[in-house]
């Protein structure tokens, strides 16, 4: 039903969404045809609901290591878990109401003695499919007789939470929409461009590719005024996303878009109770 209608939505406002890019860290879309209102409704979403799991409780039983409880424990929940978001609640919305079960609470473990290099796949997991995101992301060094042991509980969250939920880093931009006097091509100061996208071929200024701009406006500035001018369009637009590994990019997005649908669906029934 949720793709139906979001199929739907796009037809009606004849949006259109390419991948531009994509390597292990990040992922770039050109999305034609909305408005900068939604696209930040999207980014917000991503980075507030958007659910991950993550390390919420710590018992330690043994910490013999150099760096206090409170200062390990907060490095355990910064560590970005794989999220298999399908299997498990929120506490608030499960049916054990918040007081922990399988459904909602994953147990993750460590036992290790030094002398070591304690790393985040040492973390024993309840669940083989939610494990470290950054296998040789470093915790702690224990030296010899030093010993470090606990009991970690993990769950599902959104950035709104705490920051260590947000799924990754999402920002956008206007499309570039470069127009050039050519008459004034040779004044044109095409080596100011950070991103190295215009070249003087002859007597004329080329875009090798205009969605590398990141609208700084550099060349503009130290051009004559008129010769080039650049702006950001407000109806197609770049997006980027660069994940942390809790989740794929792919995952955020379309998770991020059912959320925002189910919200309107929400608040169009509210609007329909005033009559």
């Amino acid at each position: 039903m949720q793709k139906e209608r979001r199929k739907e939505r796009q037809k009606s406002i004849n949006m259109d969404v390419k991948k531009l890019k994509q390597d292990k860290d990040s992922m770039r879309f050109l999305v034609k045809g909305t408005t900068a209102a939604y696209m930040n409704s999207l980014r917000r979403m991503i980075l507030n609901r958007v659910p991950t799991m993550a390390i919420e409780e710590v018992t330690f039983i043994d910490n013999g290591s150099a760096l206090y409880d409170e200062f390990l424990a907060h490095r355990l929940g910064m560590i970005p878990l794989i999220t298999d978001a399908e299997s498990y609640f929120i506490k608030s919305k499960c049916k054990c109401k918040g007081n922990g079960c399988a459904r909602c609470e994953l147990t993750m473990t460590l036992d290790k003695k030094g002398p070591c290099s304690v790393y985040a796949e040492d973390i024993k997991s309840a669940d083989p499919k939610v494990k470290s995101a950054i296998p040789k992301l470093l915790i702690v060094k224990l030296l010899p007789g030093q010993n470090l042991k606990f009991e970690a509980k993990a769950i599902l969250g959104g950035g709104k939470q705490h920051m260590k939920f947000a799924p990754g880093q999402v920002f956008y931009q206007g499309y570039p929409e470069i127009t050039i006097d050519q008459a004034q091509a040779a004044k044109i100061k095409v080596e100011q461009c950070p991103q190295k996208i215009l070249e003087l071929d002859g007597k004329k200024v080329k875009v090798t590719d205009e969605t590398e701009c990141n609208l700084c406006k550099a060349c503009q500035d130290a051009s004559p005024e008129g010769a080039i001018k650049i702006e950001g369009s407000d109806k197609d637009f770049i997006l980027t996303i660069e994940p942390w590994g809790q989740l794929s990019a792919k995952e955020m997005v379309d998770s991020a878009i059912t959320m925002l649908d189910e919200d309107l669906e929400e608040l169009k029934e509210a609007v329909k109770g005033l009559d």
